[in-house]
């Protein structure tokens, strides 16, 4: 103890000067809206760095086992997968040369790309995790991610130039439409922020015969995701006393803790999907009003 004092009293201008310049910089960011944006800023990029190389060191000794999913299904093989196109018939003489078709006259509505998880949350009730892609790759916000197993992950919600955001599926926010495999009902899928292993899905009603080990697939009603890819399975068939529907507890396909590589996918129709439908909103409420 005595070391203690004599060490604190030897340096105490230093050590005085260090706490008023922390002082200083805390007011500084805390009260200038400008170096509190630089001040982000950098932080995010230092982050953002560190992040990056510490992914590297750590994925040389535990990507074998990834590799060896992320092989099986890369991104090559899933961009032709059958469900990824639509014919085209071939008497439309209206065809415009921008769409990309494939030599057997089908028009690709899906495409896939591969990237890297540089970090991911788990134990928040905002769940996030950042990726190694962004807007000079291609990608953009409302972009589906799926796991290197084919498991729904989330969706893209910011991206910058070299890596992007994502919006797990272990987030209060995150809700969406999916279906039961088995009898094609749809649902709507939430996490309660407790469990990590567990998702609720609601909506399905009691006439409907649910089993432990029913397969749950993304649904028709989401422009970024492609129907019928695998989100999970039955866990537990809980009844609401309060309704007529179950409360199933879906355990998700995706491995939320150690994930290291991700597809993902592009509704390459998505801007004039999602521009037809808030159009079409528009126009009917215009009309609504001159009622």
């Amino acid at each position: 103890m005595r070391n203690v004092f004599l060490f604190i009293r030897q340096f105490s201008v230093f050590i005085a000067f260090l706490i008023l310049q922390i002082i200083c910089l805390y007011l500084l960011f805390t009260y200038n809206r400008f170096h509190r944006t630089k001040g982000l800023g950098v932080a995010g990029e230092v982050t953002c760095y560190f992040n990056k190389n510490y992914k590297n060191v750590q994925g040389f000794f535990h990507l074998r086992e990834e590799n060896r999913r992320v092989h099986k299904m890369n991104d090559s093989l899933m961009n032709l997968l059958k469900n990824n196109f639509v014919k085209i018939d071939s008497l439309d003489s209206l065809v415009r040369e921008t769409v990309p078709f494939d030599t057997t006259g089908r028009q690709r509505i899906y495409k896939w790309r591969s990237a890297q998880v540089l970090y991911t949350t788990v134990n928040n009730d905002r769940n996030y995790l950042q990726i190694n892609k962004g807007s000079n790759d291609g990608i953009s916000d409302d972009m589906g991610i799926f796991s290197s197993n084919g498991g729904l992950v989330g969706k893209v919600v910011n991206t910058g130039k070299n890596f992007s955001e994502i919006m797990t599926l272990l987030n209060v926010m995150n809700k969406l439409s999916v279906q039961v495999q088995k009898t094609g009902r749809a649902g709507m899928l939430s996490w309660d922020g407790t469990n990590t292993t567990e998702l609720d899905m609601t909506g399905i009603p009691r006439t409907d015969t649910i089993r432990k080990g029913d397969t749950i697939l993304t649904g028709n009603y989401s422009l970024s995701y492609p129907p019928g890819k695998w989100v999970g399975t039955v866990a537990k068939v809980l009844k609401d006393e309060s309704s007529n529907f179950y409360i199933l507890k879906i355990k998700p396909a995706a491995n939320f803790g150690s994930l290291q590589q991700v597809f993902v996918v592009e509704n390459m129709n998505f801007i004039e999907q999602k521009k037809l439908n808030e159009e079409t909103i528009k126009k009917v409420e215009r009309k609504a009003e001159r009622k």
